[in-house]
């Protein structure tokens, strides 16, 4: 309560409402309070071990919130069971145009067109180096340059996962988000078994004799179901570890009329508006595979009870993000607390 009345209306005023620049000046706090993180201790709550790692609780950080691991520790002492970084590409990239991060209020919700801006797979590596790492598992998300025609994808791909692999618990494969040109197009069946031949051989060569590092690959929600199902078939054929679902939505169904006016602004949709879909989405997974395939179910999580009903569905883990933004760290309690 705290939160909402009082943190997030200081939050969202500040900087004259400049969504990003918010969200930039929260990180820097986070990461000069991250030392006081190692004085907290958390005992686990509902632990599990997915695709063969082990998980204090099932709730992570989505990947873009901290996109170049600024505040590792922090992320940990907020209660959460393992953080994902990210999406970073192989080279350093400035993003789309500002503005660019809008908040729709009355919806719970944000729409995005950020365009994968980020310091680049080596600068992470090196941070990532500098930092040690964190108390929980570390997920890296793993996406496509601008500058990289969709043709050359793999080798990008390939780039990030070799600068990577030794920080990374699993590496997520991000064919999904709407706002770097062409990039969609890499979840059709030919482009994706090229991709993840490539990207699944170069894993196996990385371990060496160990057991390969899981690859794990997040879709859109505004898949069909038919194409959800050839995604799946590829990620089979392949050996794919899990299936995080999902990324933004393009669509903007279910906004309250507040939100009306932001509704043509350009860029994937995330929050409350999402989560019915999100869930269709990773229960139409769970169907597919009899349960077989893990799958990090995000979407639309801004209460313990959504949380409960995408584990529901089919989730073995959970990832939040904008339901962090509104709900505050408080959310990340009562979801473990509750499941």
């Amino acid at each position: 309560m705290v939160y909402k009345s009082v943190v997030r209306k200081a939050l969202f005023r500040m900087h004259g409402g400049d969504a990003e620049r918010v969200h930039e000046t929260t990180l820097a706090a986070l990461s000069a309070l991250s030392p006081l993180a190692r004085f907290v201790r958390r005992a686990p709550a509902g632990e599990r071990t997915v695709f063969g790692v082990r998980f204090p609780n099932p709730v992570g950080l989505a990947a873009g919130l901290d996109k170049n691991g600024r505040a590792l520790p922090a992320w940990g002492a907020l209660g959460f069971g393992f953080i994902e970084v990210g999406t970073v590409t192989r080279h350093a990239q400035p993003g789309n145009p500002r503005p660019r991060l809008f908040r729709l209020r009355a919806s719970e919700a944000i729409i995005n067109r950020m365009g994968f801006n980020n310091d680049g797979a080596l600068e992470l590596a090196n941070r990532l180096d500098r930092l040690g790492p964190p108390a929980v598992p570390l997920g890296i998300s793993l996406g496509k340059s601008k500058v990289t025609p969709v043709e050359e994808a793999l080798e990008d791909y390939q780039a990030s996962l070799r600068a990577l692999h030794r920080h990374g618990d699993y590496f997520a494969v991000n064919i999904s988000s709407p706002n770097t040109p062409g990039l969609r197009s890499l979840q059709d069946r030919a482009a994706l078994t090229s991709l993840l031949s490539g990207l699944t051989a170069t894993a196996r060569e990385l371990a060496g004799s160990g057991t390969p590092k899981p690859l794990l690959v997040k879709i859109a929600p505004d898949l069909t179901d038919s194409a959800i199902g050839e995604v799946l078939e590829v990620c089979a054929e392949h050996g794919v570890a899990g299936l995080i679902a999902t990324n933004t939505t393009l669509a903007r169904d279910g906004l309250a009329p507040a939100d009306r006016a932001l509704a043509g602004e350009a860029g994937g949709l995330s929050g409350r508006p999402l989560a019915a879909r999100a869930r269709e989405v990773v229960r139409f997974v769970s169907r597919e595979t009899d349960g077989k395939l893990p799958i990090i179910g995000v979407g639309g999580i801004a209460s313990a009870d959504d949380a409960k009903r995408m584990l529901d569905a089919g989730a073995s883990l959970l990832q939040i993000y904008t339901g962090f933004i509104y709900e505050g760290p408080g959310l990340v309690r009562r979801i473990v607390k509750s499941v």
